[in-house]
């Protein structure tokens, strides 16, 4: 039976959040936006493992992340984030060909349960993998150089990527070892480059990612609801 494992991406800096700190380790309800992460994982899969890609100089980790026997800290951070799950794949040793590697971004703190059991449920009999993501519903404008409209272009059909983005083990670890697979910009682009198609899978508009600090408030309300709380 195929094992599930676990792999945060952590090793980012975040430039755009403006903070000494970076954006996985600020404070989500009085925990890391990182251990919620965590959490939401192993509350919502069957996890054999759950690995932390960190930067190899991080100094917020032991202390703002509860020490766990099922978790497995990775100092193995890249110049990109394919590089740094490349890297820490490399030292996943206990995965067969056939298990899957969850990956996840340590700044998605509100990931839902319904979203992870969906993702389990549609891909577990899948040879390839795939991702959560939602339909693109808004008008896309492209711009030019100056911040003027220069065009549109049609939404049907697109779909914005989310993390989870679960893939099986030999086929994450055949396209992150492609020349230029570092520089893809998730793991799904650097399976495609196999000639693959990823499923996609629906998610949820709650699954936001922190890349502003306004976006904290967001996700505290959206956890708020969670509770059936009024904020």
């Amino acid at each position: 039976m195929s094992r599930y494992h676990a792999l945060i991406v952590a090793a980012g800096m975040g430039s755009r959040f403006a903070s000494e700190i970076p954006k996985q380790y600020a404070l989500l309800e009085g925990k890391s936006v990182l251990q919620h992460a965590i959490d939401r994982l192993s509350t919502n899969l069957p996890l054999h493992r759950v690995y932390v890609a960190l930067a190899p100089d991080d100094p917020w980790y032991d202390s703002a992340i509860a020490a766990r026997e099922d978790i497995t800290s990775l100092r193995c951070g890249g110049a990109t984030r394919a590089a740094t799950v490349r890297s820490a794949l490399e030292k996943i040793i206990s995965a067969a060909n056939d298990d899957w590697i969850v990956v996840h971004d340590a700044a998605r703190p509100c990931v839902d349960g319904a979203s992870l059991a969906r993702l389990q449920h549609e891909l577990a009999d899948d040879d390839i993998g795939g991702l959560l993501a939602i339909p693109v519903v808004s008008a896309l404008k492209r711009a030019d150089d100056t911040g003027r409209v220069t065009g549109n272009e049609r939404r049907e059909g697109l779909w914005q990527a989310q993390t989870p983005q679960m893939f099986r083990y030999r086929v994450l670890r055949d396209a992150l070892a492609q020349p230029g697979a570092d520089l893809a910009l998730d793991c799904s682009q650097a399976v495609e480059k196999l000639g693959l198609k990823p499923r996609l899978v629906m998610g949820s508009a709650n699954n936001l990612k922190i890349s502003y600090p306004e976006d904290l408030m967001l996700a505290a309300a959206i956890l708020a609801a969670e509770r059936g709380e009024k904020t």
